[in-house]
């Protein structure tokens, strides 16, 4: 899928591509996406969205994920069962899912993403609102719900 949004990439996302690759292992051994220039993920790309009525601009955004969105035929990516990894969709929660059944959720609070906490404070956009989709797509909508009254409760 990266001829399909090769054109959407940054220059230096391109270059980091071209030099090593779209992922490494990491010191712990895990298979991880390559990060440009200590910031972004080499399929970041920037793009108005709707949130909740709210226009966000230049939000940070997954080009793979865009694309499958898009209405735009170009993208042979539409027709292909391709959904963003639920572990990049729900970013920067992490799922972390214990021997005796039960899921922790994790909110891992890194650098690079200050930015986005700063735009959501700015938009009173919490989190879990954010990720709305994703957190559907992982714990159902019945789940969501409950976590959206549980949220209300606490306000």
């Amino acid at each position: 899928m990266l001829d399909e949004v090769w054109q959407d990439l940054a220059a230096s996302s391109q270059a980091v591509i071209d030099k090593q690759g779209v992922a490494y292992t990491d010191q712990e051994g895990d298979l991880v996406t390559s990060i440009v220039n200590g910031k972004d993920c080499v399929f970041t790309c920037y793009d108005d969205i709707e949130i909740d009525g709210k226009t966000v601009h230049n939000c940070c955004l997954c080009a793979l994920e865009r694309a499958r969105r898009a209405a735009n035929p170009q993208f042979s990516i539409l027709n292909s069962p391709f959904v963003k990894p639920i572990s990049c969709a729900l970013y920067p929660i992490r799922v972390k899912q214990f021997s005796n059944g039960l899921v922790g959720l994790n909110y891992n609070r890194w650098t690079i993403c200050e930015g986005a906490r700063k735009k959501g404070r700015e938009l009173k956009i919490p989190v879990y609102r954010f990720l709305r989709e994703p957190l559907i797509r992982r714990f159902g909508e019945e789940w969501y719900k409950e976590l959206c009254n549980v949220a209300a409760s606490l306000s």
